[in-house]
């Protein structure tokens, strides 16, 4: 089997966490405003934005541009819910701007599972259903100087688990899908988007991971840690020939 020569990580629920003080509770941006009905009819905060495996490459030219299709859908919305026109675009830049006032710190086992796979020669990538300035928050929690290539979705014109985002990834890396492997805690955009882009995946499945229900049973070219100190022995331990064990 072809040797790795680079590791591509997904960046929520992978590489860092949410730590307070927690965004708020977008009703309760409505309910300042006296729209309580409108708040309830808004619904789940983390649904509003694009949905998984959208493509969206007109909006992702560049910063503006994105922006722009980022409001016009909040506004969208929040005029389907109710809102008046005479509230609509304070309410939205503040629900955008709570959206993306996240406060994040690194999982224990980051600095370490990192530093080894630069000791190895090997090239590190961040791949993320993110906003625009992904570049930002991985400076926030001190991974600019250790990640080698970072792909958002806002700039790739694409989520995860839509092919484009994956391609993007492995031409900036310079690297074919089989000598590349993807690590993620969320199956569908972490594991099968990066299987059927024809890399080998690994799915991270931690004590304390913000996905709910049960693990998936494994597929043939995945496997499965439960902390990134295990990367290691499950890369290059194993087999030189087999670095990644399914089953």
């Amino acid at each position: 089997m072809t040797a790795i020569r680079g590791v591509v990580f997904d960046f929520y629920g992978t590489l860092v966490r949410m730590i307070p003080p927690l965004p708020p509770d977008h009703r309760s941006i409505f309910a300042r405003r006296g729209l309580v009905e409108a708040g309830r009819r808004w619904g789940d905060q983390w649904s509003v934005g694009p949905g998984e495996g959208e493509e969206h490459r007109a909006h992702s030219a560049s910063e503006r541009a994105y922006t722009a299709w980022e409001r016009d859908r909040l506004r969208s919305r929040a005029r389907a819910c109710g809102v008046p026109a005479d509230q609509l675009e304070e309410l939205v830049a503040e629900v955008d701007r709570a959206m993306k006032d996240l406060h994040l710190a690194l999982f224990d086992d980051v600095p370490g599972a990192l530093a080894e796979l630069r000791d190895r020669g090997v090239r590190v990538a961040v791949c993320s259903n993110w906003y625009w300035h992904l570049d930002r928050s991985l400076a926030d929690v001190g991974l600019s100087d250790v990640i080698d290539v970072s792909v958002s979705s806002a700039w790739a014109g694409a989520r995860k688990p839509h092919p484009l985002i994956y391609r993007t990834v492995l031409d900036r890396l310079g690297l074919t899908p089989q000598e590349t492997v993807f690590v993620g805690d969320v199956w569908r955009p972490d594991v099968e988007g990066p299987l059927a882009a024809g890399m080998r995946a690994v799915h991270l499945w931690r004590a304390d991971r913000a996905v709910d229900g049960q693990a998936p049973p494994l597929v043939p070219g995945a496997a499965r840690i439960s902390g990134l100190a295990e990367l290691s022995d499950l890369l290059w331990s194993a087999s030189a020939t087999d670095p990644v064990r399914s089953g």
